[in-house]
């Protein structure tokens, strides 16, 4: 479970997040939503460790990202993006070579690679070089590469970014079976078809703040819309004409 309890952070005069709290439960997909600049990024490198908030906490299983962040990092599995992949490595070597830095024993490993490939769709381009993969093809070495310790908590930022409909589908299965085996997933994105078809809760942020919180249904009715975009449109923009209690 991720844990974020009113965090704060500036840089310089500028807010960047203005007292944010919400939970990834453990067993559901949170969705957090926002516009660019709303704040979702720093957030997000405040759960990682990346980042210190000026004040405020952010626990990962009960572990203090700032104060016990070896421990806590431990605890996540991260996708930033797709890139960062060794481009002459292998699908297989690229996660392997992550799946030691995490100490897995050697048949351990390769048990879950198998796995994780089988899941993604992988398994036939396992043992060729990244550097020839389509977008999809790396987007799905990056989140096995995110996931193979097996951490309790996932973290994802716009996993399905720049995919193709088959890749979409794909990868919205393997989120769903992250979910359902009990994990954490924390999942950020601006496309409300995304959200809508993936999130058990959402968190809608606007202007550094939280302007709303609940199921897409319940995101619906806070903004008084019919669908998720029209509410989310409206939420936002009530946050920035400061219509959102600070």
């Amino acid at each position: 479970m991720i844990d974020v309890r009113d965090i704060r952070k500036c840089f310089g005069e500028v807010v960047a997040v203005d007292g944010v709290s919400f939970e990834a439960r453990d067993g559901r997909i949170t969705g957090l939503l926002g516009p660019n600049g709303a704040g979702k990024s720093t957030a997000i490198r405040i759960v990682t460790g990346l980042l210190a908030p000026d004040s405020g906490t952010a626990q990962v299983d009960g572990l203090d990202a700032r104060r016990d962040g070896l421990r806590a990092r431990s605890r996540l599995g991260i996708l930033p993006d797709a890139r960062g992949l060794y481009a002459r490595l292998s699908a297989r070597e690229n996660v392997r070579y992550f799946g030691e830095l995490a100490g897995l024993p050697r048949a351990a490993l390769e048990a879950r690679i198998d796995e994780l490939f089988a899941l993604l769709e992988l398994s036939p381009h396992a043992d060729r070089p990244v550097h020839g993969f389509s977008q999809g093809e790396r987007m799905k070495v990056a989140i096995a590469r995110a996931v193979v310790h097996g951490p309790q908590n996932v973290l994802l930022d716009e996993p399905t970014n720049g995919l193709d409909v088959m890749s979409i589908r794909s990868m919205r299965r393997f989120i769903r079976a992250l979910a359902a085996e009990g994990r954490a997933v924390l999942f950020s994105s601006h496309v409300m078809q995304e959200v809508a078809a993936l999130c058990d809760d959402v968190v809608v942020i606007g202007g550094g703040r939280v302007v709303a919180m609940g199921t897409p249904d319940e995101i619906r009715s806070q903004g008084g819309a019919a669908s998720l975009e029209d509410a989310f449109v409206r939420l936002v923009s009530g946050a920035e004409l400061g219509e959102v209690a600070r």
